[in-house]
C-alpha cells in the first residue's frame, strides 16, 4: 500500500492533469491516465473509452411512498415508442425495490414509484425485489429481477447473498407486473462459478435462442468474493435457462452486471459492466464502469477491455461508481450509472448519472 503522502501527491496530479480538463474535452487524455494497482492483485484495465459526463439526472429522496428515501442505484434503461423507461433500485423504508421513472430526453425524469413488492416471509424475494431486466417478445413483456431473502439490518437493508433470478410478466412496460414464482430461470448452484450469485442481466436473441448475460459469484477458499459474468440460454422465456459451464471472463476480473450494444459499423459487441475495486482498508466497492468488446457473443478475450467511467472523468462521483446501462440516442450512446457525490464509497445515498459516448463506437 502506498503511504498517505504518496497517495495525496498522486491524487493531486490526477486532479490537475486530468479531472478539470475532462469537463471540457469529454474524456481523459491518454497521457494523463493513471491506473490503480489493487492490494490483492486483481486485474485492471489499461485502456480508456472517451466519454463526456453530464452529471446527476435523478436524485434520490423524493420518490412516491418514500421508495428511494435512502438511495437510488442500478439504473436499467430502455426506449419504447419514444419514451425512455428506467427501472432503478429504490432504497426505501421496507427494503430495496424496483422503481420506475420515465423520460422524454433522458435528463428529466418522472418517478412512478415501485413496480414490485416484497414477497411473502418465506419467499425468495422476501427482503428485496430489485434490479429488473425486461425483454419484449410478441405482446408480452418479460421481467427478470433479483430476489433475496437476506439483507443488512435496517434502515439500509442492503441485499446480501444469495442473489437469485426471478420472473414476472406484463402486457405493458409500465406494468402491472405479475410474479411467476413457478418459473425458475436459473439459481445459485454448488460446484459452479455461480454458487452465491445468479442474478439477471442483459438479454439478446441470437440464432433462435435467448442469451442472458448474468452476474455470477463465489466465495473462494479464503471466503473472499470473486465475481464474473456468464451466459444463460433458453428458447422459452417462460421456461428454465441453462447457464454455460464456464463464465465469459475469469472470476478474478471482479465484474458484475451487464449492458450490451452492437456497433454495426465494425460488427462488434460492446459489453458494459461495473468493476469492484478495493479501498485502502481492504473494503470492496464499485469503483468504475468497464467495457469489453468482441465480434462473437460467445467468445470474449479478457485483454479486450477498457475503463469507461471512474473518478478521473466523472464530474461528481469521486469515490463509488456503479452499474451501467446503455441506450442508443441518434449519434450518441447514453450511459446511465449510479454513484454518490464526493468521495464516499457507501452503498447508500446514491443518485443516477448520465454520460455520453459518440457513435459509431470504436475499439479503445
Amino acid at each position: 500500500m502506498k503511504n498517505s503522502l504518496a497517495f495525496l501527491v498522486m491524487a493531486s496530479v490526477l486532479f490537475f492533469s486530468c479531472g478539470q480538463s475532462n469537463r471540457g474535452s469529454g474524456g481523459a487524455h491518454p497521457a494523463a491516465n493513471v491506473f490503480k494497482k489493487y492490494a490483492d492483485g486483481r486485474p485492471n484495465a489499461s485502456k480508456r473509452m472517451v466519454v463526456r459526463d453530464e452529471g446527476i439526472v435523478l436524485r434520490h429522496g423524493d420518490g412516491p411512498d418514500s421508495c428511494d428515501i435512502y438511495g437510488a442505484r442500478e439504473a436499467i434503461a430502455f426506449e419504447y415508442n419514444g419514451v425512455y423507461y428506467m427501472h432503478y433500485d429504490g432504497a426505501g423504508s421496507l427494503g430495496w425495490l424496483a422503481c420506475l421513472a420515465t423520460s422524454n430526453d433522458l435528463t428529466h425524469w418522472t418517478k412512478r414509484g415501485p413496480v414490485l413488492r416484497l414477497g411473502g416471509p418465506e419467499g425468495p424475494d422476501s427482503k428485496s425485489a430489485s434490479a429488473p431486466w425486461v425483454y419484449k417478445d410478441g405482446d408480452t413483456w418479460h421481467m427478470f429481477y433479483l430476489g433475496t431473502p437476506h439483507t443488512s439490518p435496517p434502515p439500509d437493508r442492503v441485499p446480501s447473498f444469495p442473489y437469485m433470478t426471478l420472473k414476472a410478466r406484463s402486457a405493458s412496460p409500465e406494468g402491472p407486473w405479475e410474479k411467476q414464482y413457478e418459473v425458475v430461470p436459473f439459481k445459485p448452484t454448488e460446484g459452479t462459478y455461480y454458487t452465491i450469485t445468479a442474478s439477471p442481466g442483459f438479454i439478446v436473441k441470437s440464432g433462435g435462442e435467448f442469451l442472458q448475460f448474468f452476474s455470477a459469484s463465489i466465495f473462494d477458499e479464503r471466503h473472499d468474493t470473486k465475481r464474473t459474468l456468464g451466459i444463460a440460454r433458453t428458447k422459452d422465456l417462460n421456461g428454465p435457462w441453462t447457464p454455460d459451464p464456464s463464465p465469459i471472463v475469469p472470476l478474478a476480473e471482479q465484474v458484475e452486471n451487464s449492458s450490451l450494444y452492437f456497433e454495426p459499423k465494425i460488427s462488434t459487441w460492446f459489453l458494459f459492466t461495473n468493476h469492484i475495486g478495493l479501498d485502502e482498508k481492504g473494503v470492496e466497492y464499485t469503483d468504475a464502469v468497464w467495457v469489453y468488446w468482441s465480434k462473437d457473443l460467445n467468445r470474449w478475450n479478457v485483454k479486450d477491455k477498457a475503463i469507461v467511467l471512474d473518478p478521473q472523468n466523472c464530474t461528481w462521483a469521486k469515490g463509488t461508481i456503479g452499474m451501467p446501462s446503455v441506450v442508443a440516442v441518434g449519434a450518441k450512446l447514453a450511459l446511465l450509472y449510479d454513484g454518490r457525490e464526493g468521495e464516499s464509497t457507501s452503498h447508500m445515498g446514491r443518485d443516477i448519472g448520465l454520460a455520453w459516448i459518440d457513435l459509431p463506437l470504436e475499439v479503445p
